[in-house]
């Protein structure tokens, strides 16, 4: 008695070119943002007013936390360019969403903390600052998306 398989399914389009956008874009930023690091790093040992002072320890927070917000979306850039290798057949449109929320995400959360950190008033962050909220969104979406991507996989192996 023969045994028929059936042809794997073909990936979704584009799955080869969004990772390695996700690739070049998760290297490149997390270059970006550990630099930010090294010129904190720089501030603080130079102790820098502007940096140190008690009045900028707000500034010194936002700082701190566009460069390890911007380190962790960097890093979760390249992890989801190779997710993406591992999800071939994840419907394009729910990849593309997710995969432009991630984009989104890197791009408001640290240039929010950043441009809150940038003018101080009274001890609070700069309106900078409102580009968070928005970019905590779209992250929640791409991870959720993401993690229904994997999760939502009913695919066995026939490997015996």
């Amino acid at each position: 008695m023969s045994r028929r398989t059936a042809a794997p399914p073909q990936p979704s389009p584009g799955v080869g070119e969004a990772s390695r956008l996700h690739l070049r874009v998760g290297w490149w930023s997390l270059l970006v943002f550990l630099t930010l690091g090294l010129v904190l790093e720089a501030l603080s040992g130079f102790k820098v007013g502007l940096y140190l002072d008690v009045s900028s320890s707000t500034r010194r927070l936002m700082w701190t936390l566009a460069h390890a917000h911007g380190t962790l979306l960097s890093v979760l850039n390249v992890v989801f360019a190779m997710s993406l290798r591992l999800l071939p057949h994840w419907e394009q449109s729910s990849r593309a969403l997710a995969s432009r929320c991630l984009l989104g995400a890197l791009a408001l959360m640290p240039l929010g903390f950043f441009l809150g950190g940038v003018r101080i008033h009274g001890g609070d962050p700069g309106l900078g600052v409102l580009l968070v909220p928005p970019g905590a969104f779209l992250l929640f979406v791409a991870v959720l998306m993401t993690a229904r991507a994997c999760g939502g996989s009913t695919h066995t192996s026939t490997d015996t």
